[in-house]
């Protein structure tokens, strides 16, 4: 396994790389007749911006580390090969095409540096808003640098997920984000759980794309369910933010396993849980059957 290092010259480089490319993709977003809307072969759409981000980012990326590259918008390498990767970048180009189409400015730019199957390195960026969010965690010791916010260019403001075994004490409102378009029967299930178990308000707001992990981080809310199709690429950069502010991204079953990746040919995630504060006591609250003595 083959370190690389962190540096704040490449941070620097990713936030302003990540803004670029949210400058490509609003020129497309301001002109509605430059969308050039495509559909896939799974029937999601394909627009004129997320290449242009996919262009401009897959050109940029190797000058600042030279590491394979896994885009959306990008030939998949075989599994056979990429079981062989112990660093690379894992990339979105503009998560949350729907959104963007939508015009509803709920999507972002994702660049994820993932190393052994972790991301340790994430920038999220909000193109409608110039806000962009940095996670950076350490591989000998996890949570140790963290998570950062950065407002139309300027320098990053430190974030944290909020103290969650605070509020359960003070009878706080629980504040669930929840997606636009993917919510089933099973997360309608999950939210009745979570009210027995909390003794106060369970507050619901919906958002797109990746923000929600960045919503959590900076201790707006508290819990995202995605009991949904995601493919890793949706997930990695902001995984790195919310950990690194504290929280978790880990699998929807008891045993709550941290989201690890380059695990399957077909790079689909299992069905997830974004947590905020990582010390409080998930598995009662999701799982038990009662109120947490």
């Amino acid at each position: 396994m083959t370190d690389h290092p962190i540096s704040p010259e490449l941070i620097e480089q990713l936030v302003d790389l990540s803004r670029r490319a949210g400058d490509a993709i609003m020129a497309i977003y301001n002109n509605k007749d430059s969308y050039d809307i495509e559909h896939k072969s799974d029937e999601s759409p394909l627009t004129a911006a997320d290449l242009a981000a996919h262009r401009l980012i897959s050109a940029e990326l190797p000058g600042l580390l030279p590491l394979p590259i896994i885009s959306e918008e990008g030939a998949l390498p075989d599994f056979a090969d990429r079981q062989l990767w112990d660093n690379y970048w894992l990339v979105d180009p503009l998560d949350g095409t729907k959104e963007f189409i939508a015009g509803n400015g709920q999507f972002t730019v994702n660049i994820a540096l993932v190393q052994c199957g972790r991301p340790l390195l994430g920038v999220v960026h909000v193109p409608t808003t110039d806000t962009t969010y940095l996670g950076v965690l350490d591989a000998r010791d996890p949570g140790s640098l963290g998570a950062f916010k950065y407002v139309q260019g300027g320098g990053g403001e430190p974030i944290r997920v909020r103290s969650l075994i605070e509020r359960y004490q003070q009878s706080a409102p629980f504040t669930v984000l929840l997606s636009h378009r993917h919510n089933t029967q099973a997360t309608l299930d999950l939210m009745d759980t979570i009210k027995r178990n909390w003794p106060a308000d369970i507050e619901t707001t919906n958002a797109g794309s990746s923000l929600k992990f960045c919503v959590i981080a900076e201790g707006l809310a508290d819990f995202y369910p995605r009991l949904a199709p995601t493919s890793e690429w949706d997930t990695a950069a902001a995984q790195a933010v919310l950990e690194a502010a504290g929280g978790q991204v880990v699998r929807a079953t008891p045993d709550l396993q941290s989201l690890v990746y380059n695990t399957s040919d077909d790079l689909l995630n299992p069905y997830f849980y974004a947590l905020g504060d990582k010390n409080f006591s998930w598995k009662h609250l999701l799982f038990a059957n009662e109120l947490i003595k």
